[in-house]
């Protein structure tokens, strides 16, 4: 790796981290709005300091952890949460991706379903009741809702004849891809959600049952790393949705990253906005959705899909 992909890499991941800081005050904002309450509003101006107060207290706290706890697992568990975290980032256009993948699409999948060993690592490890369950309750979902993630995903490199990143951009052209496909891209939104334990899927860290989860027992830097790992995923998925389903196909990369930046902010806004709306699903209902309506539709479209291909399937990929 030469001195110009580290320099692209740091950018990206130092990117991530800073929009991941911000979207939390965004997050806390829009949710105080929606409660007439005034939010973060003494640190810095209207609070916009405020992430960095939040970072800056993690960081100096005294990091603890419980007396019969696994130690090693304890400390490596959210190191490799945001590890994983930042991987996924590497085949993302953004606009130029840190490496070129021809199966850009397969690493992301890959790299999401590693993430499950952190969370059943850092329950298992706490020794805690509460701990351990959440931690099965997110291993659970995550797997789960990956079927439906990778299925769709199959649909949608059938149309664009590959799991390349950029045929994405370039054979959406003419028409976007969630226009002929919009009943995958709306299982899609919902399987995002679940995936990344966001509202009302947050079953997790369901804290009239669990307290917080799986990092019930975590404190300090080490909680700052599950963090930003959890907050890093919402932000790439919606990423890779708006890529997707709403690519941009603007001619120089300031004009393809702005319009990126724009559609992502307003999935990351539909967000935040069901966080504020709906209520907690029981996990009974979660699974009741996935495995008995979403995977019998999406294996339909899957089957639809391939026999009858669409017009942008049409469109010949570019070497």
């Amino acid at each position: 790796m030469n001195w110009l992909q580290t320099t692209n890499m740091l950018l990206t991941f130092a990117s991530a981290l800073a929009a991941v800081a911000f979207l939390t005050l965004l997050e806390r904002k829009v949710m105080s709005t929606t409660q007439q309450r005034k939010g973060p509003n003494n640190v810095g101006p209207h609070g916009i300091l405020q992430p960095m107060a939040d970072g800056l207290k993690l960081l100096i706290k005294e990091p603890v952890h419980p007396t019969l706890s696994s130690k090693t697992m304890f400390i490596i568990s959210p190191i490799l949460a945001l590890t994983l975290a930042m991987l996924m980032w590497t085949p993302m256009p953004m606009p130029t991706p840190i490496l070129n993948m021809n199966l850009g699409l397969i690493f992301i999948m890959a790299v999401s379903s590693m993430m499950v060993f952190s969370i059943l690592w850092s329950g298992w490890s706490s020794n805690s009741k509460y701990s351990l369950i959440g931690s099965l309750r997110a291993v659970a979902q995550t797997l789960s809702y990956e079927v439906t993630l990778g299925l769709i995903l199959m649909c949608l490199a059938s149309q664009t004849g590959g799991y390349t990143m950029q045929l994405f951009s370039t054979t959406q052209e003419q028409t976007w891809l969630m226009l002929p496909t919009w009943p995958l891209a709306m299982m899609w939104f919902v399987s995002t959600l679940a995936e990344t334990n966001r509202t009302p899927f947050d079953l997790t860290e369901g804290e009239s049952e669990l307290v917080s989860g799986f990092n019930v027992e975590y404190t300090a830097s080490m909680f700052a790393m599950f963090f930003l790992a959890e907050y890093s995923n919402i932000l790439m998925m919606n990423t890779l949705s708006a890529i997707l389903f709403i690519s941009p196909t603007c001619n120089t990369h300031n004009a393809f990253t702005a319009n990126l930046m724009m559609k992502t902010m307003i999935i990351t806004s539909c967000f935040v906005w069901i966080r504020t709306a709906y209520p907690r699903f029981r996990y009974d209902q979660l699974m009741h959705l996935l495995w008995k309506q979403f995977l019998p539709m999406t294996l339909t479209a899957c089957l639809l899909f391939t026999t009858l291909p669409l017009s942008i399937a049409a469109t010949p990929p570019i070497n």
